[in-house]
């Protein structure tokens, strides 16, 4: 299941995302977003679990933490229209 992480610090990177999640269960792939042009983070990312339940297990305890000085937004991502 993926899911979207919202207001992440400029300075998170996808490896920091799969430390926090991993906690929570198998992490299948982690990324932050780049800015195309800058190369810079936009702020947000996606994280995919191997499982609904792990992934529900990480929105519940991970959404409204602070992960490097800033409170995240979990939730599960949706599709791109």
């Amino acid at each position: 299941m993926k899911l979207f992480v919202a207001n992440l610090s400029f300075d998170t990177k996808s490896e920091d995302l799969i430390k926090v999640f991993e906690v929570h269960g198998k992490v299948i792939s982690a990324s932050v977003i780049q800015d195309r042009a800058t190369n810079r983070s936009r702020g947000f990312g996606f994280v995919e679990m191997d499982s609904k339940e792990t992934a529900l297990l990480a929105i519940n305890e991970l959404h409204d933490s602070t992960l490097q000085g800033r409170t995240i937004v979990v939730k599960v991502a949706t599709a791109k229209n």
